[in-house]
């Protein structure tokens, strides 16, 4: 496919630092990227004619597709101009200070929660669900509790002030996500 999108703001879902962030860095460096809490919201940037495209994850090699974002794709009808397949590693990270021994529980986006599930049984953590893996990340750093991690993108720890406590926590060392570029144009 063609990257045919204008350049200027591309809408993803989440917090700095998080995989569709990260996504939009890579595949769309020369626009601004701009986070939304949800799908819809992207979405709905896009429609409204704030952002000129949409970075959406659509799929999964562990968990499948990713859902609600997928229905949302097919349901806005708009054009996909280009997608990526980025690799998805994910680290179990805390408050400086905090032992692997000590973490309870994990919050993340429920997408990178079911991408680490035996990972996080064989730690004994129960996994919460947050609006995005790097908002998690944000969320952890700000409550400094040390029986509290983030699972996100490794980079999250260092823009929030973490530490990481394990890295690769995916299930899968194959993980990888598809995200589609959706431009303003109707398919």
């Amino acid at each position: 496919m063609s990257d045919a999108a204008t350049p200027g703001r591309v809408a993803y879902q989440g917090a700095p630092g998080s995989f569709s962030h990260e996504a939009c860095l890579a595949l769309r460096p020369w626009d601004e990227a701009v986070g939304f809490d949800s799908f819809a919201d992207a979405i709905e940037a896009l429609r409204s004619g704030d952002c000129g495209c949409a970075l959406i994850p659509v799929e999964n090699t562990t968990i499948g597709v990713v859902e609600p974002a997928a229905s949302l794709v097919r349901e806005a009808g708009f054009q996909i101009v280009s997608e990526v397949w980025r690799p998805i590693r994910l680290a179990l990270m805390a408050a400086p200070g905090a032992r692997l021994s000590d973490i309870r529980t994990a919050e993340s986006h429920p997408a990178a929660l079911g991408q680490c599930v035996r990972g996080l049984a064989e730690l004994r953590i129960s996994a919460i669900e947050a609006f995005d893996t790097a908002g998690a990340a944000r969320a952890v750093a700000e409550g400094g509790d040390p029986t509290r991690a983030a699972v996100a993108p490794a980079g999250a720890a260092d823009a929030y002030g973490l530490v990481v406590l394990r890295n690769d926590l995916q299930d899968s060392s194959d993980n990888r996500t598809r995200f589609v570029l959706l431009h303003a144009a109707r398919a």
